[in-house]
């Protein structure tokens, strides 16, 4: 894939979770489909920090230092760390597209980045700057799959109307 179009995607996929979220009650903003899958809340307070604390973090620190150790993250325990489910949603939701934008406005400069730099992960071995962008995208692309699951999910456990005429999900 050409790597200049990607930041025009999560350009888009910032819309399209802005989208997604956008009229969501109070109940459906914590409504989890089960005790260990996570709400719309959650996934936009993990969207905010990854955008923050990985990709964005990784991304530079690999163009400017691929020597250095990269930040450290955890996501799986940013959830009850950091109290996602006393979080308010929709300044979470509007800090995430706030740092959308400075990850836009930096990505734009880089245009005489060292893409070629590779990060050596002492796990998983070498990342690319290409890698860490490419996957940027497909992170995005899994939580708003994520939250178009949620979002039909709701919806069918809020009615007694059978949805198969909308056809097989």
């Amino acid at each position: 894939m050409d790597r200049s179009l990607l930041p025009a995607q999560l350009q888009h996929h910032g819309t399209v979770v802005k989208l997604l979220l956008e009229g969501l009650t109070p109940l459906e903003r914590t409504w989890k489909p089960a005790p260990e899958k996570w709400c719309p809340l959650e996934v936009v307070c993990h969207l905010l920090d990854e955008e923050r604390e990985d990709f964005r973090a990784r991304l530079h620190s690999t163009l400017e230092t691929p020597e250095a150790p990269w930040p450290k993250i955890d996501p799986a325990a940013w959830v009850l760390e950091r109290r996602y489910m006393e979080q308010d949603f929709q300044a979470t939701l509007n800090a995430f597209l706030v740092e959308r934008e400075r990850s836009l406005d930096w990505l734009r400069g880089q245009e005489h980045a060292q893409w070629a730099n590779v990060y050596l992960h002492p796990k998983v071995g070498p990342v690319s700057c290409e890698l860490l962008l490419t996957n940027w995208v497909a992170h995005d692309l899994h939580h708003i799959r994520q939250l178009i699951n949620l979002r039909y999910a709701y919806l069918a456990g809020s009615t007694t109307v059978p949805l198969d005429y909308a056809g097989k999900w």
